[in-house]
């Protein structure tokens, strides 16, 4: 099970009121990915800090890749990891799902070199992800609500209850808190400056 791609494809297909934020699905695929570390017994969180298990890696290249990234001395934070980690992911999940950036599918190309229709998600992939939406999964649903795609059902969904799973969907939506009041502080700071240069 592979919580990041799952988000990345509910990102992609699911409608919502305002466009997912790049940003936002970073961090909550840095989240997303944490959340399957944690069920593959690689990582566990000591209060808020992450104390690698073990290195088995998993036959995923972004999360094996997330998995070599633990460890060190001090102990890292749930809030710092997401940080770090979430720098640029979700680019790199959008390629992985055959999306651009923009998360519009890239067309597939044809025999004579054109393009054609949108090239489809990984069926099984594509799959696994409706079901555990449908389902209302209560991470899955959490993370996606973190980024601004809610669950038909959101008021149904519930609570998870395991308390690591429940301590990393906290610090997704509190990360994601974070760079929306850094979005607006940068826009309020880059019109100021606009209004200086119009007023010279």
């Amino acid at each position: 099970m592979s919580t990041a791609h799952d988000l990345t494809i509910v990102s992609l297909e699911v409608p919502s009121d305002y466009p997912v934020e790049r940003g936002d699905l970073s961090l909550a695929l840095a989240g997303a990915e944490l959340i399957d570390l944690m069920e593959a017994g690689t990582v566990e969180l000591d209060g808020d800090l992450l104390r690698p298990v073990s290195r088995a890696a998993s036959g995923d290249r972004l999360l094996d890749e997330a998995a070599s990234l633990l460890g060190g001395d001090p102990a890292e934070s749930v809030t710092d990891w997401l940080w770090r980690r979430g720098d640029g992911l979700a680019a790199r999940y959008l390629a992985a799902a055959g999306a651009d950036e923009g998360g519009r599918r890239r067309p597939r190309r044809n025999a004579r070199g054109g393009t054609g229709r949108p090239a489809p998600a990984d069926p099984a992939a594509h799959r696994r992800a409706t079901d555990r939406w449908s389902g209302a999964d209560p991470v899955l649903a959490g993370f996606a609500a973190a980024v601004g795609v809610r669950h038909e059902s959101a008021d149904q969904v519930a609570d998870p209850e395991d308390d690591g799973v429940a301590t990393v969907l906290a610090a997704v939506n509190d990360v994601v808190v974070e760079l929306a009041a850094i979005r607006q502080r940068r826009s309020i700071e880059e019109a100021a400056f606009d209004n200086i240069w119009r007023g010279m």
